[in-house]
């Protein structure tokens, strides 16, 4: 690789701009899993007891997180929220500068939006950038177990029609894998937990309608040939006969993870320097240690 080679383009930004500014008019009525995102991220600030006068909101659709802060005990803590950036950057994150100095947040959130990043270590090294010595950071996006039911239906109906698939729904990032990204990024206590549910539709089409509305439709760079109403309707068929319920009804799998970080600061608890433990692990856990000559 080559000194000015980046990392892959992996989604087509413009694309995922426009499918972004298509889906706001109809958001409202699909924002369910950017509520449920914004509301732990409340929950969060509500538990730590400190103020944070300057907040900057990153996510694609910044409405819910502003929503769920009104109804909180963290709003009287929590300044005015900045919208930072246009919603191409909204959209992308990390494809362009973090339109903040560096270190002037005591709070940054990015709700739903950094699985659309091409470089997603890259984007949360900035968002760390960003934020103040003991700033904090919190933000959320679909993980790997998202739409399974979905990406299994849709190739094997591509597969049976075409002969070959090619990949409909977006790779996501592996919820066990958050901590690692947040501490590769520069972060410190790096925290990462996933949400899993499951919602129910009538039929595939309602889900596709839903994912259009929160603008969370394929924008993979190279999409390749389009589907057609065949292979759509053969996937249909094949999501009811492999995971539809006794009433008829289809699920749907969603996984979010939810991440937090701290920019580092002098003042956080720091683990003991290895070899410093007054205990050994075996009198610690009440169990008989082993040893190779056993």
């Amino acid at each position: 690789m080559s000194p000015s080679s980046g990392p892959p383009v992996i989604f087509d930004s413009q694309r995922r701009t426009a499918r972004l500014e298509r889906s706001e008019k109809r958001f409202a009525g699909a924002d369910f899993l950017h509520a449920r995102a914004a509301q732990n991220a409340v929950d969060s600030l509500d538990a730590l007891v400190r103020e944070w006068p300057e907040v900057a909101d990153l996510s694609a659709h910044p409405g819910p997180f502003a929503t769920a802060l009104a109804d909180s005990d963290a709003a009287a803590r929590v300044g005015p929220v900045k919208t930072v950036g246009g919603r191409g950057e909204r959209a992308g994150p990390g494809n362009a500068p973090l339109a903040l100095p560096d270190q002037s947040q005591d709070l940054i959130v990015s709700l739903m939006s950094l699985h659309w990043a091409n470089d997603l270590p890259g984007a949360l090294t900035q968002i760390r950038r960003a934020l103040k010595p003991d700033g904090l950071f919190v933000g959320t996006l679909l993980g790997a177990g998202t739409l399974k039911e979905l990406r299994a239906v849709l190739t094997e109906a591509e597969l049976e029609q075409r002969g070959g698939a090619q990949a409909r729904v977006s790779p996501f990032a592996d919820g066990f894998d958050g901590a690692a990204l947040l501490q590769r990024a520069g972060f410190a206590l790096p925290v990462s937990d996933v949400d899993r549910l499951t919602v129910r539709y009538p039929d595939l089409f309602a889900l596709i309608r839903d994912l259009r509305a929160m603008g969370e439709t394929n924008v993979l760079t190279g999409a390749g040939r389009p589907l057609t109403r065949g292979i759509v309707a053969r996937a249909a068929q094949l999501y009811a006969e492999k995971f539809g319920e006794p009433d008829g009804r289809i699920p749907a799998t969603f996984e979010i993870v939810h991440l937090a970080g701290w920019a580092p600061h002098e003042s956080q608890q720091k683990p003991l320097p290895r070899g410093s433990a007054k205990m050994r692990l075996a009198d610690a856990l009440g169990v008989k240690e082993q040893t190779g000559e056993e």
